[in-house]
């Protein structure tokens, strides 16, 4: 099912990856920005964000790439090989440090259709846009997605080989990060041909694989419009990815929580009153710690709110509540409306304090976070006027959803670290093929 192969691809050389890689585009901000674009002349950001307005900062994107392919800053593999990769982190709120394993390689393009390359959220139009637009211009798969396959029996392990990384080093975010060059050929022929069979999960860059989807698509009519042969390999057809076991205790998804703001009416009593259609309501400790040891105790379809006076209360799905005939949850299917952001986003955003699907999409009334301790302070600083702290969502109940052909609600996961931009580039010339 998958066709997945090993890269040949333009990257930095690795004692200057500390300079140049940058955070995936969708979470630099103006500052982050500034910050990354002065650190060195060739970071990434320059040519993932690139300057200007309009047209031209593409172009300029396209003139940068091909200046620094020109003076050797980017060089091109000459031998096509998988890349294992750790990131060593902290998580988000604390605990012990973890590592978390995988490693890149190429993956070809296929419509979800195809029941290969499976999502589990919604996309927005305006990333996909600016992303198109982007590659349209460069050529060039600049930022890596990021996927899981399913290996309960580590089966994969063996064959990625070990040794001393070429790149070792640490992030402003205190994320070190190590790479392996797998490219011994028994090994490359043995992890390809063992994901052959693989349906493969996207675990963060839905808008990256649709517009590499997309330029496939156009790149291909191109081509044939012009009278080329389009080598059924080749590199156009292939998006550069990030994959990691699925079932590796290793890989950890960390809850994304809402804060609902700027609603004409946002009572908590209100709110929980009508909360007990779908929850049992339990009154909670308003104190961060608190209500996270709640949530880790309680069972997986659960959450918690806060209001901004400090009260707050754990919500558990009940389990004699008939959702099929629930005006808004009785829509979805079943392997959806067991999941607590589901409930949270249909049975209470929507049903109870009036967020359309659309509002929820554009942001209007929500605020995404991951520090729960920043949304209590939100609170109290009245720029919120209810909290609510998810749990996060197990890669089983992920995948169970994603196989069924169903969607998450946004900001459904959280994977950490994000993967950063800038370790490879893959170029998108359909006279290539890869390997």
């Amino acid at each position: 099912m998958a066709d997945v192969a090993p890269l040949a691809p333009l990257s930095y050389a690795p004692d200057l990856l500390p300079q140049v890689v940058a955070p995936p585009y969708d979470v630099i901000d103006a500052e982050l920005r500034r910050t990354l674009s002065a650190r060195h002349p060739e970071n990434v950001v320059h040519v993932d964000l690139p300057s200007g307005e309009g047209a031209a900062k593409y172009a300029e994107a396209r003139r940068l790439l091909t200046d620094w392919q020109a003076r050797r800053v980017l060089v091109r593999d000459a031998q096509p090989g998988f890349w294992r990769y750790a990131q060593t982190f902290d998580p988000p709120g604390g605990g012990e440090r973890r590592t978390r394993r995988g490693f890149f390689a190429l993956v070809k393009v296929e419509p979800y259709s195809a029941r290969v390359v499976l999502p589990h959220e919604r996309t927005l139009t305006g990333p996909k846009l600016d992303r198109l637009e982007l590659g349209r211009a460069t050529r060039t798969a600049i930022s890596p997605g990021f996927m899981l396959y399913s290996d309960p029996e580590r089966a994969l392990d063996a064959h990625l080989e070990d040794g001393t990384p070429i790149a070792d080093f640490s992030t402003d975010d205190g994320v070190r990060h190590q790479l392996w060059r797998v490219s011994r050929a028994t090994s490359v022929v043995r992890i390809a041909s063992a994901l052959s069979d693989a349906r493969l999960l996207i675990a963060d860059g839905h808008h990256r694989y649709e517009t590499a989807l997309a330029l496939s698509g156009e790149i291909d009519a191109e081509a044939r419009a012009a009278g080329h042969r389009v080598p059924e390999r080749a590199e156009h057809h292939y998006f550069p990815v990030l994959l990691a076991n699925g079932d590796d205790p290793g890989l950890v998804v960390f809850p994304t929580h809402r804060l609902v703001h700027s609603l004409a009416q946002a009572d908590l009593a209100t709110l929980l009153v009508r909360a007990e259609e779908l929850f049992a309501v339990t009154p909670a400790s308003g104190a961060v710690e608190d209500l996270a040891s709640a949530l880790a105790r309680a069972p997986e379809a659960s959450l918690c709110v806060v209001g901004p006076d400090g009260r707050a209360a754990l919500l558990v799905a009940r389990s004699d509540v008939d959702l099929e005939s629930h005006p808004v949850l009785g829509k979805r299917p079943a392997v959806l409306r067991q999941t607590a952001v589901t409930l949270l986003h249909d049975g209470l955003l929507e049903h109870v304090l009036g967020i359309s699907p659309e509002a929820q999409a554009a942001k209007t009334n929500i605020r995404y976070l991951q520090d729960a301790r920043a949304g209590v302070a939100a609170l109290g600083s009245g720029a919120g006027q209810l909290l609510f702290l998810m749990k996060p969502t197990p890669v089983s109940v992920v995948r169970k959803v994603a196989e069924a052909g169903e969607v998450m609600p946004q900001k459904s996961t959280f994977f950490y670290p994000k993967v950063p931009t800038g370790l490879f580039f893959h170029t998108l010339d359909p006279t290539r093929s890869v390997s």
